[in-house]
């Protein structure tokens, strides 16, 4: 793909948001004179490859190809086909309509795949001979979690099914004609609703089978129980393995759940574990005699590894097969042989993959997952491994969004695809550069990358922006970021860190925070732009800071501490733990998870912790900005800050993004508003702005 320039993508920007100054004296105005650097029309130019999936004879790979379509505004998914050594690429589907989900048949002779085309998501087979497609569902609900049987006969999926409802009150027969309010909103769920989802219906997932050659769907599971994926099924077809919890009042047991077997033919469920935690993704041995899966013992701590198990089928017997390793184990695959065990992980920065054999001696691979979160610089990938120990990846770089990359040692690996040189092969973007610091609270080492202007002089002094990760257990690495490209390219080195209570660290450096959240990673945070600072080529006065979700509780805990920064943007942040605790999303999560009891119990701990707390101190500029349907972290807690900013009459905007849920760049022009009004916030209060 190739710049555009067509007029309706200006046009669209232009009204995107706020224009930022410096960025348009960076842009190209001249359509003789192509822009050098990365603006704001490339976010629409993007692509990512995703969840690949090897052929059963290791020779192909299907992907979701995702790209951005600037006339909807929207990531447009499509299946892609390249051999394992990068020849024969090009589309499988591709166009308007949503493809993804892909999974290989057993004996690879087909494709199962989901797709809108007919309007709602269907499941839909491929046969690879042919080159012929057939709608094999009519669902009211969209499936998920496809699995194969072994003799490539059956489909089973997860999919909702609605949980018959009786009104409390009835409303008298309206008048012919008359036009009456809509209807009451009758709730009783502890969890009602769900960011990017909105309010829920009720209901729960369910199994279901289905003829792989089409036919109706057949329901093996009841009960008022959600069930998890992923599915795996027994090798000789007669059961599945799945999560659920089966239990009363199991909405109130967060984080817990139990593997389970369901006979295909009669529906019959055999509990398969049991203790106090949660247990799920079982993945079946190819030999069918053992079930590895992952869970963890509850601690009632912030954050906990996920750790790789074993259970032999016949015995029950359950040993633990990840040791003390100290990472959180993901996505877990068997190799070809049954000899060992692949998995994903997050280590300082980076998603990586290992493999453990069936004695528990691990080994750390250096092949790099990424590049599959766009707007902000999170560590993220997927994978699939195939015969001979063939692996095919979505791989990292920090200056290009992924692309498929395939190994077949596990030590070197092969780039196969290049979905982006078209718009980024030209440009000059924002190098990565690794750093660390020790924080002035205990010492402890903080990692962290620095991003610096394309023409970078380091004799010249640059403005900087603190830019903070949400979660708080999540993690941030050298992967590429279209929104901290647009700062660089506006003329801001951009600083980013995973401070204490980040995942990739350990057991003990993510709980650092626990019941202390925000707190030390805040001497962390500041460590870490004095670190840069002595670096000489930083304005000192000339610093602004912005974060998102748990990155804008820090911000706004950042400006009740210190009035070093020029200007702040909190992007929807936790303001009051109070309110949030009884009004987000997974409400039951946090007092159980985060707290030590109910906000009405620990008031004061809650306060304690709260940027609200410290509002009365605050004297920085500070711009708000939340999606209006956010759920997560909702509106109520920018309107309370906004409020309390307005009355103490410290400058301040609020930024509301209509329609928008947590995840604010989850549109290309979403994405583009955020950066343009945030950069526009910052320029207002650039020392040359003053004069």
């Amino acid at each position: 793909m190739t710049p555009c320039k067509n007029p309706i993508k200006r046009s669209l920007v232009a009204v995107l948001a706020l224009i930022v100054p410096m960025t348009a004296s960076v842009s190209a105005n001249d359509e003789a004179a192509p822009s050098r650097v990365f603006e704001a029309l490339d976010v629409f130019e993007l692509e990512y490859a995703d969840d690949p999936e090897l052929s059963p004879d290791g020779e192909h790979i299907v992907y979701v190809r995702t790209s951005m379509d600037v006339m909807t505004d929207k990531a447009r998914k499509n299946l892609w086909l390249v051999d394992v050594d990068g020849d024969n690429h090009r589309p499988l589907f591709s166009g308007r309509d949503s493809y993804s989900n892909p999974v290989w048949s057993p004996d690879g002779d087909r494709l199962a795949y989901l797709s809108n085309a007919e309007g709602s998501n269907q499941l839909y087979v491929h046969w690879m001979d042919s080159n012929q497609s057939a709608l094999v569902s009519n669902l009211q609900k969209s499936p998920k979690h496809i699995t194969w049987s072994p003799d490539g006969k059956w489909l089973a999926f997860l999919m909702f099914v609605p949980k018959p409802s009786t009104p409390l009150a009835t409303m008298p027969s309206k008048p012919k004609g008359a036009e009456w309010s809509e209807g009451v909103r009758q709730i009783d769920s502890l969890i009602y609703r769900a960011d990017g989802r909105g309010f829920l219906e009720e209901g729960t997932d369910q199994l279901f089978v289905i003829p792989a050659e089409g036919g109706s769907p057949r329901q093996l599971t009841t009960g008022d129980f959600d069930h998890s994926g992923p599915l795996a099924w027994s090798s000789d077809g007669e059961r599945i393995f799945l999560s659920s919890h089966r239990v009363e009042d199991w909405e109130y047991d967060v984080q817990e759940s139990d593997l389970y077997a369901v006979d295909v033919a009669s529906g019959a469920i055999e509990q398969l574990t049991d203790r106090k935690g949660p247990d799920g993704s079982p993945a079946l041995s190819p030999d069918g005699r053992l079930l590895a899966y992952l869970g963890h013992d509850i601690r009632y701590t912030g954050y906990n590894n996920d750790q790789l198990w074993l259970m032999d089928l016949e015995s029950g017997d359950k040993r633990l097969l990840s040791g003390d390793f100290d990472r959180s184990v993901g996505d877990i695959q068997w190799a070809e042989d049954g000899k060992s065990i692949w998995f994903q992980y997050t280590d300082f920065g980076t998603e990586r993959l290992g493999y453990v054999d069936l004695r528990g001696r691990l080994t750390e691979t250096p092949l790099r997952l990424g590049g599959t979160t766009l707007g902000r610089p999170y560590s993220s990938g997927t994978y699939d491994v195939g015969p001979s120990g063939t692996v095919v990846y979505t791989a990292s770089a920090s200056e290009r969004p992924a692309d498929l990359a395939v190994s077949r040692d596990g030590k070197r690996a092969t780039q196969i695809t290049a979905l982006n040189e078209d718009v980024l092969g030209h440009k000059t973007l924002a190098p990565v550069e690794h750093l660390t610091w020790a924080s002035s609270h205990d010492g402890l080492e903080i990692e962290g990358w620095l991003m610096t202007p394309p023409g970078f002089d380091p004799e010249q002094r640059y403005p900087m922006i603190l830019e903070i990760h949400g979660g708080p257990h999540t993690a941030y690495g050298p992967n590429f970021s279209a929104e901290a490209q647009l700062y660089a390219a506006a003329g801001y080195v951009v600083l980013y860190t995973n401070p204490r209570g980040s995942t990739g660290y350990g057991d003990d450096f993510a709980n650092a925070i626990h019941l202390a959240y925000p707190g030390y990673d805040y001497d962390d945070l500041m460590s870490g732009v004095d670190a840069v600072l002595e670096r000489g080529f930083v304005d000192p006065e000339q610093l602004f800071v912005t974060g998102g979700s748990g990155g804008g509780v820090l911000t706004a805990w950042i400006v009740g501490k210190t009035d070093r920064f020029r200007a702040a943007v909190v992007a929807k942040p936790v303001i009051n733990w109070i309110s949030f605790a009884l009004t987000a999303d997974f409400a039951p999560y946090f007092s159980k998870f985060w707290f030590d009891g109910p906000a009405w119990e620990k008031t004061e701990d809650y306060w304690r912790r709260s940027p609200l707390s410290l509002v009365g101190n605050v004297t920085t500029p500070t711009m708000l900005l939340t999606g209006e349907a956010d759920y997560r972290t909702p509106m109520s807690e920018t309107e309370q800050y906004y409020q309390a900013l307005k009355q103490r009459k410290v400058d301040t905007m609020m930024i509301r993004v209509p329609g928008s849920p947590h995840g604010i760049a989850g549109k290309p022009s979403r994405l583009v508003a955020k950066v343009n009004n945030i950069l526009a916030w910052f320029e207002r209060y650039r020392p040359q702005q003053q004069d």
